[in-house]
């Protein structure tokens, strides 16, 4: 058997009528940039993630950086944001001008300690920027009473977590802001690079729009100097597409999710915590186990594919050693860049492949 680590050529083939008639709709019209499907997906995101407004821009990491951007962030500020992450997270804050004042995670949910964010905030503290990662919400009731106590604003980087859902509210809505990626193999996923914002703050809201085009609300009237990322109409028509099957993509991570720790039970591993006030959607399932390596090696000569998110942590990159963090900075953080292991994970995943993944581990474990 042979299990690729994530599949994107089953989705489309499944609803390959209504994405090749989507798009040729876009090369019809010859409407590429800020079309009329743009604007639509823009309105269908807001009202799913239960936001007042949402912009389309060209990528997770330019969702970020005009996120903060917009909220005023710049030289001389700082932000608060998590060690266990990708690097845009982190690197978005430096591109802006601003210091990533990074904080240890939670060993049982990979998410932001919220115990150690109120020692890290001082009057260069400008935001607090959870990470919704793996697909599971931080802690967000903590966070939104540090930013009332300090009035701080939030900005969440959802790009792992579309649909996912915080006490029964929507990620996407908590916040002042909130960044999401639709890199393909995202729970939504477009077919090349793309993002969005989504906010409830008009001003927020608009001043996005601009900055992702030119910093123009007139075309040849630029206000400020502003960026070109704007989410292109053909992505935006795969996506208004997809968007329509992405709970019942979401309910199958969460069943398939449910199988593999029923399989993992009794066995040395360490598996994520299921919820409904942290409704994660599963955009990663990931586990811990000792002796990580010889387990990839050992699973690939079984035709199954696997994953480390992230081998390193971001405090130990090269690109962010101005930073002047050290090893034994965050040590959960290091231990679960060590320990931690990505399994296959997505809504075409049969039982039976799971089943078969869990009894691969199981031998390596004997």
């Amino acid at each position: 058997m042979k299990i690729n680590f994530v599949d994107l050529g089953k989705p489309y083939k499944k609803h390959k009528k209504e994405i090749d008639k989507a798009i040729q709709k876009v090369l019809d019209n010859h409407n590429f940039v800020l079309g009329e499907e743009l604007f639509l997906f823009e309105k269908e995101f807001a009202e799913y993630c239960g936001a007042k407004y949402c912009v389309g821009v060209a990528s997770g990491t330019d969702a970020l950086m005009l996120s903060l951007k917009a909220l005023g962030v710049g030289p001389g500020d700082e932000v608060i944001t998590v060690a266990n992450s990708f690097i845009a997270t982190a690197a978005s804050i430096s591109l802006v001008g601003a210091k990533p004042v990074l904080t240890d995670i939670d060993k049982n949910t990979y998410n932001i300690d919220v115990s150690k964010i109120e020692e890290k905030i001082n009057k260069k503290t400008k935001v607090i920027l959870p990470v919704h990662l793996y697909g599971r919400p931080a802690d967000m009731d903590p966070i939104i009473a540090l930013a009332k106590k300090y009035k701080l604003k939030i900005l969440e980087d959802a790009c792992q977590a579309h649909g996912a859902k915080y006490k029964n509210r929507r990620i996407g809505s908590i916040g002042d802001i909130t960044a999401f990626s639709f890199y393909p193999g995202k729970n939504l996923g477009a077919y090349g690079e793309a993002g969005a914002i989504t906010t409830n703050n008009s001003h927020l809201a608009e001043k996005i729009r601009m900055l992702r085009n030119h910093g123009q609300k007139v075309k040849y009237k630029h206000v400020f100097k502003g960026y070109n990322s704007r989410l292109d109409t053909i992505q935006a028509a795969v996506l208004r597409v997809k968007l329509k099957y992405l709970d019942e993509g979401n309910t199958k991570r969460r069943k398939l999710a449910e199988l593999y720790n029923k399989l993992f039970k009794n066995m040395d591993i360490k598996t994520p915590n299921i919820s409904e006030d942290f409704y994660s959607v599963f955009h990663l399932y990931v586990i811990e186990v000792k002796k990580r390596r010889e387990l990839m090696n050992v699973l690939k000569k079984y035709g199954i594919s696997t994953q480390i998110h992230y081998p390193i942590p971001i405090h130990l990159q090269i690109a962010c050693k101005d930073l002047g963090y050290k090893k034994g900075s965050f040590k959960i953080t290091e231990q679960c860049s060590k320990n931690t292991l990505s399994l296959p994970m997505y809504p075409e995943l049969t039982e039976n492949e799971v089943r078969y993944i869990a009894s691969s581990v199981k031998k390596f474990l004997k």
